[in-house]
């Protein structure tokens, strides 16, 4: 396994809620934040993959990251939040690089803060609950700490054909869940 804390370095970063943890992501992967819509099922996805949505004309696949972090399906309440990413060079099975342009369901977005090298801390080898590849460093804000994501890992595509491929196999389904009150 490499150092992923060699890959974290000072700037901004979006912050976020999922499961009463917080996380962020560099704000360089996001374009967009969105308030919760109905999303499209595609049958015989990955249970993580929630759906998608049509943004301007495009079908962007929507992963719910707490079912990709093994935590069950996230609850849909009305601070419910896709934030839509963009990952460059995402290794397609051809050879071609490619992008990708895909929303995370989270519980919450909570706002950008600003993190100098010295903020952050390498990442744990155990004890996060998540993989720890997925983990790119620690950061600790506001007295809390927070799980900075590698996003080209918990969005890996080549990891997330092979799990589609075994979902299509096995018949992997989850039932979206939701809540009309607050958090």
């Amino acid at each position: 396994m490499t150092d992923t804390s060699a890959r974290v370095g000072s700037g901004r970063f979006l912050t976020f809620t999922l499961n009463g943890e917080a996380y962020a992501v560099d704000i360089f992967h996001v374009l967009e934040i969105l308030e919760y819509r109905n999303l499209t099922v595609v049958p015989m996805m990955p249970a993580f993959i929630r759906g998608v949505i049509n943004l301007r004309g495009r079908a962007v696949p929507v992963i719910d990251l707490a079912i990709r972090f093994d935590r069950g399906a996230t609850t849909i309440r009305h601070r419910t939040t896709i934030i839509i990413v963009h990952l460059d060079d995402i290794g397609l099975e051809d050879g071609d690089g490619g992008s990708q342009d895909i929303g995370i369901l989270v519980d919450s977005v909570n706002k950008v803060v600003e993190l100098t090298e010295d903020d952050i801390e390498p990442a744990p080898s155990f004890g996060s609950g998540i993989r720890a590849d997925y983990i790119s460093g620690m950061a600790r804000r506001d007295g809390d700490f927070l799980i900075l994501l590698d996003v080209g890992q918990v969005l890996s595509i080549s990891e997330m054909v092979s799990l589609s491929n075994a979902a299509r196999a096995g018949g992997q389904t989850v039932e979206p869940t939701e809540s009309p009150e607050g958090p």
